[in-house]
């Protein structure tokens, strides 16, 4: 399993809500740093530079690494996060039901209630969920999305990240998703201002 199917697969966990788009920027990211990982990519300050060819087991690694911009001014962090993460989550949801991984259940006891999705009692679930616990990399990704304990705005650094490429992988998807934070509040601060217009004084 790669990083991103495992950062998935912890986000599933029916007692925990993470929204969408979260989890695609921390999904592009968990994709980038397994590229890294790979040797297909390096950093060069906040650009990513195309390593030699990579040919990844993983069918989305292998989309990712077909997407990258291989030439110079190479890609930005930040717009990889952004371009890559686009419905990203929606991507893997759907490869994990296709390989099994996931599964539909009804809640309650009618065969009419709501759907809900979970992750399936399978050893690549158990295994994910051990690396949660245990891999700084994911810790990281799974606390930015508040899995396991908010990340303070003031940790420019990761505890247990020993690697700079990967540590500055982290900070950009926690920057991505506190601007998608805020455009969120800007959008509600927005939509309620249009209300009270509408209802008047």
């Amino acid at each position: 399993m790669t990083t991103a199917k495992d950062l998935f697969i912890i986000a599933m966990d029916p007692e925990r809500s993470v929204g969408q788009g979260d989890l695609s920027l921390a999904l592009a990211g968990a994709e980038l740093i397994d590229l890294i990982g790979a040797g297909a990519v390096a950093l060069d300050g906040d650009r990513i530079v195309p390593g030699g060819p990579a040919t990844p087991d993983d069918r989305l690694m292998g989309e990712a690494a077909a997407g990258l911009t291989r030439q110079a001014p190479y890609e930005r962090i930040d717009d990889w996060l952004w371009r890559r993460g686009r419905d990203l989550s929606s991507t893997y949801q759907a490869a994990l039901e296709q390989d099994g991984e996931l599964t539909r259940k009804r809640s309650g006891h009618s065969p009419f209630g709501s759907e809900r999705l979970e992750p399936a009692d399978t050893s690549a679930h158990r295994l994910a969920a051990d690396r949660g616990r245990e891999e700084p990399v994911l810790a990281a990704l799974a606390s930015i999305m508040g899995i396991g304990g908010e990340r303070s705005d003031d940790d420019d650094d990761e505890p247990g990240l020993d690697d700079d490429a990967v540590t500055t992988v982290v900070a950009a998807v926690h920057d991505a998703v506190m601007e998608l934070e805020a455009v969120r509040q800007r959008r509600s601060i927005e939509k309620a201002a249009f209300a009270n217009v509408w209802r008047g004084p």
